[in-house]
């Protein structure tokens, strides 16, 4: 087991990464301000894991009140979050009560809005079963519902008391899912690290053929970077929008086409490819790494391209993008491999140069 703590003063909290965690509820109970949880998992998830993880709670004296969601982007809803709320309410969950997300984005993203806004916030304890959720959504603290106009527009930031990664859940995972979570790995090295990047270069073929030393790294690493730049700037008023990277485009694409019709991580990638495709119209990135990315993406089995939708519709859906300030979008383009920056000062010639190549 190997663990990285998200250092927030008196709101640190550890990572736990290793193989069969959902056993060891030794790592939790220190978290739990009393033996009661409501634990959070969906349809698909619950099958898999959740009798052996209630199971142990319970041996260890919890009490759990379970809640089981439908599977999908498009239940990350209001109308989800009541029935969580009604849960909650009917079993008389108190302040102490925690409330213990056991699952992918989705789960975590809503428990962690439930646990924000339940009787004016509840400890919020993420058990992430997915690549994408390891790497990404279960560090940092953002949590949020969907709304018809765009992706992840209310929420809040909440972080949570502990995250426990078991790697083991990643044998189970569909193979569609667990390239959508690499999308978000790649993302890492890109804008902080070039070498952890040369690393998934090499190593790509590894993570996946599932080889848990391979996953291991690729997850400890990524929760490095990311919790170092959560670090920075926890609330994203600077230097933490650069995990935003390939995002604006990717939340227009899941946008257009339904949300869950396109994988979060696969939009994220198609989104990275026309990010360098940008950076390299401003003069910012070469040609050559903008290739380099690209290959890595597909060799990782994700695409970099999107049919369907005419440039204008995607340029109006980034309109509506949380990292607009002042009616004016904001870009996370590349300098280079493994350093990015802001820019707002995007010409509209370039990015119409870049929605042309693609379209």
């Amino acid at each position: 087991m190997q663990t990285y703590t998200v250092a927030l003063g008196d709101r640190s909290y550890p990572i736990y990464i290793g193989t069969g965690l959902l056993s060891n509820v030794e790592l939790i109970l220190p978290h739990l301000p009393q033996k009661r949880v409501a634990l959070i998992t969906n349809e698909i998830v619950a099958p898999l894991y959740l009798e052996k993880f209630r199971g142990a709670l319970e041996q260890a004296g919890v009490k759990v009140v379970q809640v089981v969601l439908p599977d999908g982007e498009k239940y990350k809803s209001w109308a989800t979050l009541n029935t969580i709320y009604d849960a909650l309410l009917a079993s008389h969950c108190e302040r102490g009560t925690s409330i213990v997300a056991l699952g992918g984005g989705v789960v975590g993203d809503i428990s962690g809005f439930a646990a924000a806004t339940y009787q004016r916030g509840v400890p919020f304890i993420q058990v992430p079963t997915t690549l994408l959720a390891q790497v990404d959504s279960s560090i940092g603290g953002k949590t949020a519902i969907n709304h018809p106009l765009g992706k992840n527009m209310i929420g809040a930031f909440y972080q949570p008391r502990v995250v426990v990664s078991d790697m083991q859940t990643l044998l189970s995972l569909p193979e569609r899912e667990l390239k959508a979570g690499l999308a978000e790995i790649i993302k890492h090295g890109l804008i902080r690290d070039e070498s952890f990047f040369s690393w998934l270069e090499v190593n790509i073929e590894r993570i996946l053929a599932r080889e848990m030393d391979a996953l291991a790294h690729a997850v400890f690493r990524s929760c490095e970077i990311k919790g170092a730049v959560v670090v920075s700037d926890e609330r994203e008023l600077g230097e933490r929008a650069l995990l935003n990277f390939g995002h604006t485009f990717g939340h227009a694409i899941e946008n257009e086409f339904g949300y869950g019709t396109w994988l979060h991580g696969e939009a994220v990638a198609t989104g990275m490819a026309l990010a360098c495709d940008l950076s390299v119209q401003m003069g910012m990135l070469g040609k050559s790494d903008s290739d380099r990315v690209c290959k890595l993406l597909v060799r990782a089995g994700l695409p970099i391209e999107v049919k369907g939708v005419a440039p204008e519709r995607l340029r109006a859906l980034m309109s509506v993008d949380k990292k607009a300030r002042d009616g004016k979008l904001h870009f996370i383009l590349l300098e280079r491999i493994g350093s990015a920056r802001i820019r707002a000062d995007v010409s509209p010639s370039a990015l119409d140069r870049t929605l042309a190549q693609v379209f």
